[in-house]
Protein backbone atom coordinates (compact mmCIF):
# COMPACT_ATOMS: atom_id res chain seq x y z
CA UNK A 1 0.00 0.00 0.00
CA UNK A 2 1.42 2.95 -1.00
CA UNK A 3 1.70 6.98 0.60
CA UNK A 4 -1.04 7.84 -1.87
CA UNK A 5 -3.52 6.93 0.70
CA UNK A 6 -1.92 8.68 3.41
CA UNK A 7 -2.72 8.40 7.20
CA UNK A 8 -6.54 6.46 8.31
CA UNK A 9 -7.86 8.30 11.85
CA UNK A 10 -10.05 5.11 12.40
CA UNK A 11 -11.78 6.98 15.60
CA UNK A 12 -13.14 10.15 15.12
CA UNK A 13 -15.38 11.99 17.63
CA UNK A 14 -17.82 15.43 16.47
CA UNK A 15 -20.00 17.29 18.64
CA UNK A 16 -21.78 20.35 18.51
CA UNK A 17 -23.29 21.39 21.88
CA UNK A 18 -25.76 23.89 20.76
CA UNK A 19 -27.54 21.55 19.03
CA UNK A 20 -26.82 18.24 21.25
CA UNK A 21 -25.74 17.92 25.17
CA UNK A 22 -23.03 15.21 25.50
CA UNK A 23 -24.36 14.67 29.08
CA UNK A 24 -20.52 12.77 29.92
CA UNK A 25 -19.01 16.12 28.98
CA UNK A 26 -20.13 17.34 32.06
CA UNK A 27 -18.06 14.66 34.64
CA UNK A 28 -15.45 16.59 36.18
CA UNK A 29 -12.17 16.90 34.11
CA UNK A 30 -13.47 17.50 30.93
CA UNK A 31 -13.59 21.13 30.71
CA UNK A 32 -10.79 21.30 27.73
CA UNK A 33 -13.29 19.27 25.67
CA UNK A 34 -16.71 21.22 26.72
CA UNK A 35 -16.81 23.09 23.69
CA UNK A 36 -18.40 22.11 20.06
CA UNK A 37 -16.18 20.00 17.72
CA UNK A 38 -16.35 19.52 13.91
CA UNK A 39 -14.54 18.61 11.16
CA UNK A 40 -12.39 21.20 10.61
CA UNK A 41 -11.36 21.43 14.12
CA UNK A 42 -9.24 18.00 13.29
CA UNK A 43 -7.81 19.55 9.93
CA UNK A 44 -6.49 22.17 11.67
CA UNK A 45 -5.02 20.13 14.89
CA UNK A 46 -3.67 17.33 12.86
CA UNK A 47 -0.77 18.86 11.32
CA UNK A 48 1.58 15.51 12.02
CA UNK A 49 2.98 13.56 9.37
CA UNK A 50 3.71 9.89 10.65
CA UNK A 51 5.78 7.80 9.05
CA UNK A 52 5.68 9.91 6.26
CA UNK A 53 1.95 9.63 5.65
CA UNK A 54 -0.66 12.32 6.55
CA UNK A 55 -4.41 12.53 7.65
CA UNK A 56 -6.37 11.46 4.88
CA UNK A 57 -9.52 9.88 6.03
CA UNK A 58 -11.73 9.16 9.31
CA UNK A 59 -14.23 7.14 10.97
CA UNK A 60 -16.23 9.72 13.29
CA UNK A 61 -17.62 7.40 16.02
CA UNK A 62 -21.40 7.60 17.74
CA UNK A 63 -21.14 9.37 21.50
CA UNK A 64 -24.43 9.08 22.69
CA UNK A 65 -27.07 6.91 22.44
CA UNK A 66 -29.39 8.30 19.98
CA UNK A 67 -30.52 7.39 16.13
CA UNK A 68 -30.77 11.12 15.64
CA UNK A 69 -27.41 11.73 16.21
CA UNK A 70 -25.89 8.64 13.96
CA UNK A 71 -28.42 10.10 11.49
CA UNK A 72 -26.58 14.01 11.78
CA UNK A 73 -22.86 11.75 11.60
CA UNK A 74 -24.01 10.26 8.17
CA UNK A 75 -25.15 13.56 6.94
CA UNK A 76 -21.77 15.39 7.78
CA UNK A 77 -20.35 12.02 6.01
CA UNK A 78 -22.03 12.86 3.13
CA UNK A 79 -20.86 16.45 2.68
CA UNK A 80 -17.07 16.24 4.25
CA UNK A 81 -14.87 13.95 1.94
CA UNK A 82 -12.36 13.36 5.25
CA UNK A 83 -15.21 11.44 6.67
CA UNK A 84 -14.47 7.93 5.02
CA UNK A 85 -17.06 6.08 7.55
CA UNK A 86 -19.63 6.22 10.45
CA UNK A 87 -19.99 3.75 13.51
CA UNK A 88 -23.41 4.95 14.36
CA UNK A 89 -25.86 3.59 17.10
CA UNK A 90 -29.06 1.70 16.65
CA UNK A 91 -31.00 0.15 19.78
CA UNK A 92 -29.45 -3.65 19.87
CA UNK A 93 -32.38 -4.42 22.10
CA UNK A 94 -35.29 -3.20 19.64
CA UNK A 95 -37.42 -5.73 17.50
CA UNK A 96 -37.37 -3.17 14.87
CA UNK A 97 -33.42 -2.89 15.04
CA UNK A 98 -33.40 -4.20 11.20
CA UNK A 99 -35.97 -1.97 10.31
CA UNK A 100 -33.68 1.05 11.59
CA UNK A 101 -30.67 0.11 10.10
CA UNK A 102 -32.38 0.00 7.04
CA UNK A 103 -33.99 3.27 7.50
CA UNK A 104 -30.13 5.18 8.23
CA UNK A 105 -28.19 3.39 5.06
CA UNK A 106 -31.19 4.60 2.60
CA UNK A 107 -31.22 7.91 4.20
CA UNK A 108 -28.46 10.81 3.26
CA UNK A 109 -25.03 9.46 4.07
CA UNK A 110 -26.36 6.52 4.55
CA UNK A 111 -23.69 4.69 2.17
CA UNK A 112 -20.93 5.65 4.85
CA UNK A 113 -22.63 3.83 8.10
CA UNK A 114 -20.26 0.96 8.27
CA UNK A 115 -20.41 -0.42 11.66
CA UNK A 116 -22.47 -0.49 14.75
CA UNK A 117 -21.16 0.96 18.65
CA UNK A 118 -23.12 0.67 22.27
CA UNK A 119 -21.81 2.48 24.85
CA UNK A 120 -21.14 -1.17 26.73
CA UNK A 121 -18.38 0.21 29.25
CA UNK A 122 -21.74 1.77 30.95
CA UNK A 123 -23.67 -1.40 31.08
CA UNK A 124 -23.45 -3.38 34.89
CA UNK A 125 -25.11 -6.41 33.91
CA UNK A 126 -21.87 -8.34 32.97
CA UNK A 127 -23.47 -10.31 30.57
CA UNK A 128 -25.62 -7.68 28.53
CA UNK A 129 -23.93 -8.66 25.04
CA UNK A 130 -25.24 -11.85 25.67
CA UNK A 131 -28.84 -10.45 26.24
CA UNK A 132 -31.08 -12.51 23.97
CA UNK A 133 -32.46 -9.42 22.47
CA UNK A 134 -29.37 -7.95 22.33
CA UNK A 135 -27.83 -10.83 20.38
CA UNK A 136 -30.95 -10.51 18.22
CA UNK A 137 -30.00 -6.95 17.15
CA UNK A 138 -25.94 -8.18 16.85
CA UNK A 139 -27.64 -10.75 13.92
CA UNK A 140 -28.91 -7.95 11.89
CA UNK A 141 -26.31 -5.80 12.14
CA UNK A 142 -24.17 -9.17 10.86
CA UNK A 143 -26.85 -9.97 8.42
CA UNK A 144 -26.52 -6.37 6.97
CA UNK A 145 -23.22 -6.83 6.09
CA UNK A 146 -22.11 -3.89 9.27
CA UNK A 147 -19.12 -4.33 11.60
CA UNK A 148 -19.54 -3.84 15.92
CA UNK A 149 -17.63 -1.56 17.35
CA UNK A 150 -16.69 -3.19 21.00
CA UNK A 151 -16.59 -0.32 23.95
CA UNK A 152 -15.93 -1.83 27.10
CA UNK A 153 -13.31 -2.06 29.94
CA UNK A 154 -11.52 -4.43 31.21
CA UNK A 155 -13.83 -6.29 33.07
CA UNK A 156 -16.08 -6.47 30.72
CA UNK A 157 -13.33 -9.11 28.40
CA UNK A 158 -15.34 -11.98 29.33
CA UNK A 159 -18.68 -10.93 27.81
CA UNK A 160 -16.52 -9.52 24.55
CA UNK A 161 -14.72 -12.91 24.44
CA UNK A 162 -18.17 -14.84 24.54
CA UNK A 163 -19.61 -12.35 21.75
CA UNK A 164 -16.48 -13.29 19.62
CA UNK A 165 -16.89 -16.90 19.92
CA UNK A 166 -21.02 -17.02 19.71
CA UNK A 167 -21.00 -14.51 16.32
CA UNK A 168 -17.57 -15.58 14.16
CA UNK A 169 -18.92 -13.87 10.97
CA UNK A 170 -19.42 -10.52 12.49
CA UNK A 171 -16.47 -8.03 12.14
CA UNK A 172 -15.81 -7.06 15.57
CA UNK A 173 -13.29 -4.15 16.17
CA UNK A 174 -11.62 -3.27 20.24
CA UNK A 175 -12.02 0.26 20.53
CA UNK A 176 -9.22 1.74 22.99
CA UNK A 177 -7.42 -1.87 22.73
CA UNK A 178 -10.06 -2.62 25.64
CA UNK A 179 -8.87 0.54 28.00
CA UNK A 180 -5.75 -1.43 29.77
CA UNK A 181 -5.46 0.28 33.35
CA UNK A 182 -2.08 1.92 31.55
CA UNK A 183 -1.51 4.70 34.85
CA UNK A 184 -1.49 1.95 37.55
CA UNK A 185 1.12 -0.12 35.89
CA UNK A 186 -0.65 -2.96 36.54
CA UNK A 187 -1.39 -5.04 33.36
CA UNK A 188 -1.20 -8.51 33.75
CA UNK A 189 -5.18 -9.54 33.69
CA UNK A 190 -5.57 -7.21 31.07
CA UNK A 191 -2.91 -8.62 28.84
CA UNK A 192 -4.78 -12.26 29.89
CA UNK A 193 -8.12 -11.09 28.47
CA UNK A 194 -6.81 -9.49 25.25
CA UNK A 195 -5.12 -12.17 24.39
CA UNK A 196 -7.65 -14.46 24.70
CA UNK A 197 -9.93 -11.99 22.58
CA UNK A 198 -7.40 -11.94 20.15
CA UNK A 199 -7.47 -15.35 19.68
CA UNK A 200 -10.74 -14.57 17.89
CA UNK A 201 -9.55 -14.03 14.24
CA UNK A 202 -12.39 -11.60 13.26
CA UNK A 203 -11.40 -9.40 16.04
CA UNK A 204 -9.79 -6.12 15.26
CA UNK A 205 -8.20 -3.82 17.46
CA UNK A 206 -7.96 0.16 17.77
CA UNK A 207 -4.63 1.53 18.78
CA UNK A 208 -6.55 4.34 20.43
CA UNK A 209 -7.21 5.74 23.45
CA UNK A 210 -4.59 4.72 25.73
CA UNK A 211 -3.19 8.46 26.57
CA UNK A 212 -6.08 9.18 28.31
CA UNK A 213 -5.84 5.95 30.67
CA UNK A 214 -2.67 6.76 31.29
CA UNK A 215 -1.49 10.10 33.38
CA UNK A 216 -2.51 12.79 31.34
CA UNK A 217 0.01 15.18 32.24
CA UNK A 218 2.94 12.95 32.54
CA UNK A 219 2.52 9.80 30.19
CA UNK A 220 5.65 9.40 28.24
CA UNK A 221 6.06 6.77 25.34
CA UNK A 222 7.61 4.47 27.97
CA UNK A 223 4.27 4.16 29.79
CA UNK A 224 2.63 3.02 26.65
CA UNK A 225 4.96 0.42 25.20
CA UNK A 226 4.51 -2.18 27.16
CA UNK A 227 1.10 -1.90 26.41
CA UNK A 228 1.46 -1.49 22.64
CA UNK A 229 3.83 -4.71 22.85
CA UNK A 230 0.90 -6.91 24.02
CA UNK A 231 -1.06 -5.85 21.13
CA UNK A 232 1.18 -6.08 18.51
CA UNK A 233 2.19 -9.75 19.09
CA UNK A 234 -1.86 -10.99 20.14
CA UNK A 235 -3.02 -8.93 17.04
CA UNK A 236 0.00 -8.59 14.69
CA UNK A 237 -0.11 -5.29 12.52
CA UNK A 238 -2.69 -6.54 9.84
CA UNK A 239 -5.55 -6.53 12.76
CA UNK A 240 -4.19 -3.10 14.72
CA UNK A 241 -5.61 -0.18 13.68
CA UNK A 242 -4.30 3.58 14.75
CA UNK A 243 -6.95 6.08 16.46
CA UNK A 244 -6.52 9.51 17.85
CA UNK A 245 -9.73 9.29 19.92
CA UNK A 246 -9.71 13.21 18.86
CA UNK A 247 -11.03 15.26 20.29
CA UNK A 248 -10.96 13.22 23.68
CA UNK A 249 -6.99 12.74 23.29
CA UNK A 250 -6.68 16.70 24.00
CA UNK A 251 -6.82 15.50 27.74
CA UNK A 252 -3.38 13.77 27.19
CA UNK A 253 -1.96 16.04 24.71
CA UNK A 254 -3.77 16.06 21.64
CA UNK A 255 -3.62 14.70 18.47
CA UNK A 256 0.06 15.38 17.57
CA UNK A 257 1.56 14.22 20.60
CA UNK A 258 -0.19 10.85 19.91
CA UNK A 259 0.52 10.83 16.67
CA UNK A 260 4.65 11.07 17.63
CA UNK A 261 4.61 8.66 20.17
CA UNK A 262 2.82 5.73 17.29
CA UNK A 263 5.61 6.62 14.91
CA UNK A 264 8.20 6.02 17.85
CA UNK A 265 6.35 2.70 18.89
CA UNK A 266 6.22 1.75 15.39
CA UNK A 267 10.35 1.83 14.91
CA UNK A 268 11.10 -1.92 13.62
CA UNK A 269 7.95 -2.57 11.82
CA UNK A 270 8.47 -3.43 8.19
CA UNK A 271 6.99 -0.90 5.43
CA UNK A 272 3.85 -2.99 5.03
CA UNK A 273 3.55 -3.40 8.82
CA UNK A 274 3.55 0.33 9.06
CA UNK A 275 1.40 0.87 6.07
CA UNK A 276 -1.32 -1.97 7.88
CA UNK A 277 -1.80 -0.01 11.15
CA UNK A 278 -1.54 3.11 9.48
CA UNK A 279 -4.26 2.40 6.63
CA UNK A 280 -4.90 -0.55 5.61
CA UNK A 281 -6.22 -2.39 8.66
CA UNK A 282 -9.26 0.19 9.04
CA UNK A 283 -9.37 0.78 5.56
CA UNK A 284 -10.34 -3.06 5.10
CA UNK A 285 -12.29 -3.19 8.04
CA UNK A 286 -14.58 -0.31 7.30
CA UNK A 287 -14.56 -0.20 3.66
CA UNK A 288 -12.98 2.62 2.92
CA UNK A 289 -12.29 4.41 -0.75
CA UNK A 290 -8.34 5.04 -0.65
CA UNK A 291 -8.18 9.01 -0.08
CA UNK A 292 -5.41 11.67 -0.39
CA UNK A 293 -4.07 13.40 2.42
CA UNK A 294 -5.90 16.41 3.84
CA UNK A 295 -4.88 19.65 2.59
Amino acid sequence: MGDAVGLVDSHHHVWNLEHRPQPWLDEPGHEPIRRTFGPDDLRTAATRVVAGRRLASTVVVQCVTSVPETRELLTLADGDPMIGAVVGWADLTSPAIGDVLDELRSGPGGRYLRAVRHIVQDESDPYWLQRPDVERGLRAVQELGLGYDLLIRAHQFPQAVRLAQRFPGLPLVLDHAGKPPVARRDLAGWERSVRTLAGCPQVRCKVSGLVTEADHEKWTVDDIRPVWDVLLTAFGPDRLMFGSDWPVCVLAGGWNRWAAAVEELLHGCSADETAAVLAGTATDFYHLEEGTPCS
